[in-house]
């Protein structure tokens, strides 16, 4: 049984039996285990916790930690723009049993943890599992640590190789606002896959290059959330997550 992680920068922490209490809320582009719900309240939570952090233009996964305690207590993961290429669809990880379990530093020290750079994405994306980079394929994963309900920390060796996010769309909401705890529509969920391929490579690259298929994929998504009555809150997300694309894109 893994109790101790590696993370990058020669970091590392324990396991515990404390996992975190906090509703995920995926924002499409990254995945939140925090609760405050402004810009004023998250700057007050980075001064008073420390571990990895944002700094100006550099985004790496966040983890914080409480200085007493040195528990974890928050986390903020990026989700790579990189799919996994087609053929490394049937080399999906097998996923280990899932331990809930949180996180207590081993110093009280600041460190910088590097983003995944590649996404696998599940059937339906039930799953989405986000990897340090596709060697991680090359060898079983030995632990799923859940650090949250349906956030999962995979371990390699004993160091931290990723994370995935179970039912996304059930967590799909807005900035700093909690999910709908209603479950998600069939519509929703369907668009879910829509914007997350309109995002990921190789399909954002046929936008970029102006492919007529690509552009009317994306023109028929925004119309799609737009003019979607149910589950509005989940649509706005989803509008959000695409907004720049089709600002971009969606005249040509």
């Amino acid at each position: 049984m893994t109790t101790k992680l590696s993370f990058d920068g020669d970091w590392h922490a324990t396991v515990t039996d404390d996992p975190l209490h906090i509703t995920p809320r995926f924002e499409g582009d990254s995945v939140r285990v925090t609760d405050y719900a402004d810009v004023m309240e998250r700057e007050r939570f980075i001064t008073n916790t420390f571990g990895s952090q944002h700094w100006l233009w550099d985004t790496p996964d966040v983890f914080r930690f409480a200085p007493d305690s040195r528990k974890l207590v928050g986390a903020e993961l990026q989700m790579p723009y990189v799919s996994a290429a087609a053929e490394t669809t049937t080399r999906l990880p097998v996923m280990p049993a899932v331990r809930p379990g949180g996180l207590r530093a081993d110093e009280v020290r600041d460190f910088r943890h590097e983003t995944c750079t590649v996404l696998c994405r599940a059937p339906g994306d039930a799953v989405l599992i986000s990897l340090r980079d596709l060697d991680v394929l090359d060898e079983p994963l030995e632990a799923g640590i859940g650090i949250a309900p349906d956030v999962t920390l995979l371990v390699q060796h004993g160091t931290v190789v990723g994370w995935s996010l179970t039912d996304p769309a059930r967590y799909l909401t807005t900035a700093y606002a909690e999910p709908d705890p209603n479950p998600p529509s069939p519509a929703t969920r369907r668009l879910l896959t829509e914007c997350l391929d309109l995002v990921t490579t190789p399909l954002v690259d046929d936008l970029v290059d102006g492919e007529p298929p690509a552009l009317a994929r994306l023109r028929a998504a925004d119309e799609s959330l737009r003019n979607q009555r149910e589950d509005r809150h989940r649509a706005d997300a989803l509008l959000a997550l695409i907004t720049t694309l089709v600002e971009d894109y969606g005249n040509w």
